[in-house]
């Protein structure tokens, strides 16, 4: 018996956790102010790149004194950046409960070679907080974007720390309450939260950063991309959009384009709300049906906005090929896109629910997820 698909689609089916969906307004007509073919050290790309720091730290509230520098390779190149100019000093804590967390710790203790303690979690749960020494630089993702697993807050960063805290927080910034006062480097990229285009990342460094980074010179050789200083100073010129290689001015207008819409529905405060509103219809569905539940353990750790999900039916035979066979069934209807699990977490789904995302998609959704479910399990 062929089991009846729900009426409603999502008008948007783009539910990627990277890239992720453009903004509810956009049109490429929106980037026809970028500055093609011009130079980005011309007086326009200089402005733009300015514009792009400073309209990032209005939003996030970040305060005057942190530097905020445009750099390549995303978020990835943004933390590199971070570990190799800034770890060595003192004796490291590498937190992990996730894909890209376990990312730094390869790079820290097998690349790097630097004296650390690994804190692990598996999937879905989350590192004993409590445990972490601040006298230590410690390293960790605020959102596990592959589990779905998130820092609950601040609370557990010592004010008093002797250590640096270097925070990947590609999925949380502009989703998540950052506290600033407890961060010493954030990084994150444009593709996520606000939808933009990839190759660009973001590093953030407050004072406590920069006087490490001019007293404090790494034993290993530095690539020229990852060069911060020069002569014992900050190259100040990064942090004014003076970028270490060329930035793309196309992604420059649109990363200028979502901040503009960003501040257009509430700024930070309005970002989350829209990004809980999506977790809280998700969180209803899992709560009012058996055969699936949150990869989070814990819902205070429970992100909102790479929300990760795992089938619980008994009936199932193997996992892994039925989330698969939910997601193929689900794109090829065309109402989701992208939503299996990454590839290094257990078998499941994520769905992206980030501002960028309207709730009524995710409503739309949901109906459809039941009925890929159902037909999954009849056609076992």
């Amino acid at each position: 018996m062929a089991i009846e698909a729900p009426a409603a689609r999502p008008a948007n089916p783009r539910f990627s956790s990277g890239p992720c969906a453009k903004i509810p307004t956009f049109s490429l007509d929106l980037l026809a102010d970028a500055p093609l073919g011009r130079s980005h050290r011309a007086a326009i790309g200089k402005d733009k790149l300015k514009a792009a720091i400073e309209t990032t730290r209005e939003i996030l509230g970040i305060p005057a004194d942190y530097k905020i520098g445009i750099v390549p390779a995303s978020d990835t190149g943004a933390v590199e950046m971070a570990l190799w100019s800034l770890l060595g000093a003192r004796k490291a804590e590498m937190l992990a409960w996730e894909s890209f967390g376990s990312g730094w710790v390869t790079d820290v203790v097998k690349q790097l070679k630097i004296d650390a303690e690994v804190k692990t979690a598996d999937y879905g749960d989350i590192v004993d907080l409590a445990s972490v020494d601040f006298n230590n630089d410690v390293v960790f993702t605020w959102n596990g974007t592959t589990s779905g697993v998130r820092v609950p807050n601040g609370d557990w960063i010592a004010a008093d720390r002797a250590g640096l805290t270097i925070c990947d927080a590609t999925s949380a910034a502009f989703a998540m309450d950052l506290p600033w006062d407890k961060l010493d480097v954030t990084t994150f990229s444009w593709q996520k939260v606000l939808g933009g285009e990839a190759a660009h990342g973001m590093l953030i460094l407050s004072p406590r950063a920069v006087e490490r980074l001019e007293s404090y010179t790494p034993a290993w050789p530095m690539p020229k991309i990852f060069r911060m200083t020069k002569g014992g100073k900050l190259i100040d010129g990064i942090f004014r959009g003076e970028t270490i290689n060329t930035p793309s001015m196309l992604a420059v207008e649109d990363y200028l384009v979502a901040l503009d819409w960003a501040k257009s529905v509430g700024g930070l405060k309005g970002l989350i709300a829209r990004a809980d509103a999506n977790t809280a219809a998700i969180a209803r569905f899992v709560d009012s049906h058996d055969w699936i539940a949150n990869l989070a353990n814990d819902p205070a750790t429970a992100s909102n906005t790479s929300v990760c999900l795992k089938f619980t039916d008994d009936r199932i035979q193997d996992g892994a090929v039925f989330a698969k066979a939910v997601a193929k069934r689900l794109e090829k209807e065309g109402v989701a896109l992208d939503i299996g699990a990454y590839r290094d977490a257990p078998a499941g789904l994520r769905i992206w629910c980030g501002g960028t995302v309207e709730t009524s998609d995710i409503e739309a959704l949901l109906p459809w997820l039941e009925w890929a479910f159902e037909a999954e399990i009849a056609a076992q």
